[in-house]
């Protein structure tokens, strides 16, 4: 463990986006006493195909509180609609101020181009907070932070403009089925939703451990492509020996916002490679 606890702060568009794509490296930053929050942009109120509005909303905060009780995280939900986030002065005086008072170290969100209007507009929001954090007379009433944290992308698989480079490679072999465990708390998306959309509603099963096992297949390949993916940097970060051994893992890519990842600080910012 390091000498300093650090504040991990992670903003995703919906409740479920940041359990996806950092919530391995949350429950390694919890078993090293290090804190994290998960800020979900939006409420969720428009992810289902049978249900939607408040009722929605409420159901995706209870299954979000779920998910952090699995590792012993705080979850919040910011009350924007789903699918109508835009990146107005208001919300990012929401986001300013919700990086102010958990005074993170490193924050990490969505990169600017993807699919989702609302991916987009949170990684722009998060971007648009990034120097006004340290600007006393904005947002004057909520104390200002004296240092720019480090901003972090999480990952992706659009190319275009650019494509989705990893600076940082964690493997999370031993916190796998706590992730997966996080995900199967949100039952509406990965066994109603997600499934309606793409058309596999068919092939969920309604017994809930089978569900979980048929959750785990169908997840676990994504996030062993990503170690296998980015095998160079997995050796480069953890030696040969570790690194070439390493069957999943999560990535992140340096945002030029906020301060910088640097080789310096990556081995404090990202505390698992021996």
């Amino acid at each position: 463990m390091s000498n300093k606890q650090m504040n991990i702060l992670v903003f995703g568009a919906h409740p479920d986006d940041c359990d996806i794509k950092a919530g391995g490296v949350a429950a390694l930053y919890i078993q090293q006493g290090h804190r994290v929050k998960f800020v979900s942009v939006t409420n969720g109120d428009a992810g289902h195909h049978e249900m939607g509005g408040g009722p929605l909303a409420q159901r995706r905060y209870a299954e979000a509180q779920a998910a952090a009780e699995v590792i012993g995280i705080e979850y919040e939900l910011l009350d924007n609609h789903d699918g109508e986030l835009m990146p107005t002065l208001e919300n990012r005086y929401k986001v300013i101020r919700t990086i102010r008072e958990f005074q993170p170290d490193l924050i990490m969100t969505h990169r600017p181009n993807d699919y989702h209007p609302d991916h987009r507009y949170t990684s722009i929001l998060v971007q648009d907070a990034a120097y006004m954090v340290t600007v006393p007379n904005i947002c004057a009433l909520t104390p200002h932070l004296e240092k720019n944290p480090v901003i972090a992308y999480l990952s992706d698989g659009f190319m275009k403009p650019y494509p989705f480079t990893p600076d940082v490679v964690v493997g999370i072999d031993d916190v796998i089925e706590q992730k997966i465990d996080m995900l199967h708390c949100h039952v509406s998306q990965f066994y109603e939703w997600l499934p309606y959309n793409g058309g596999t509603l068919d092939s969920v099963p309604t017994d809930a451990s089978a569900r979980r096992t048929w959750l785990a297949e169908g997840r676990l390949n994504r996030f062993r492509s990503t170690a296998d993916e980015y095998r160079d940097l997995l050796i480069t970060l953890y030696g040969e020996e570790v690194g070439a051994q390493i069957e999943y893992a999560e990535a992140f890519e340096g945002c030029e916002y906020g301060s910088s990842l640097t080789a310096e600080n990556i081995p404090t910012l990202f505390p698992f490679f021996k």
